[in-house]
């Protein structure tokens, strides 16, 4: 693991010394420089906080790469934030987005139960009354059910796509280790990030990002 440490940070410093670099989607945001790494203390701090082992390819990046910054898309998130309106913002267990961490991530395969989802009535489109009630009942709808925190228990927020598509990755239970897209935003659901039918780990996940913009060199 130490060897891919290492190969993340000589890549990222090939990827900040080429002008050619800023192509790769998302990296002006970053301009693939990462935070300053955490602590091992600091970790175990946040572990302790929320009744959990991280995976040991995040914390290790964590302490031995970065807290954060360049990453896939617009970047990795620092531990415990993730992307606001302005910015970013630390998160809270179980705030209306996150879950709870100690508990397991509940989802096996991918997730997108979308049968109790309001429909609206065609016939109706020019009644205001009717428009105002079906947006009540899609966001009772959403909360209730299809926003529920209890679909992402176990599991971290780690890298925001755009357009409010984000990534997680899971820390409880059975797919502890591996990262999800949240789709949910398209209304299209949970589920893993795959490659060649195997599900993708952090350090996967974050090499095939870097392995991708190295290319383009």
């Amino acid at each position: 693991m130490e060897a891919d440490f290492a190969a993340i940070r000589d890549g990222l410093r090939r990827l900040r010394d080429s002008a050619a670099s800023l192509k790769v989607f998302g990296s002006i945001a970053h301009a693939f420089q990462t935070n300053p790494p955490l602590s091992e203390e600091s970790v175990r701090m946040f572990e302790g906080r929320h009744r959990v082992i991280l995976p040991k390819e995040y914390s290790g990046f964590l302490v031995r790469v970065g807290n954060g910054g360049a990453g896939p898309a617009y970047g990795l998130f620092k531990l415990g934030d993730m992307d606001a309106m302005n910015g970013y913002e630390q998160w809270t267990e179980d705030n209306g987005f996150v879950g709870v961490l100690s508990k397991p991530f509940p989802h096996a395969r991918p997730w997108n139960d979308l049968s109790e989802k309001p429909e609206f009535d065609e016939s109706q489109e020019h009644s205001l009354d009717e428009e105002d009630e079906y947006g009540r009942q899609m966001d009772a709808w959403e909360r209730r059910i299809y926003w529920n925190t209890t679909h992402v228990n176990g599991a971290v927020p780690i890298c925001h796509r755009g357009c409010a598509l984000r990534q997680w990755l899971v820390v409880t239970g059975p797919e502890a280790g591996h990262v999800w897209d949240d789709d949910r935003t398209d209304y299209g659901g949970l589920k893993p990030v795959q490659s060649k039918g195997e599900r993708v780990g952090f350090l996967q996940w974050y090499r095939s990002w870097l392995d991708e913009g190295l290319r383009q060199l």
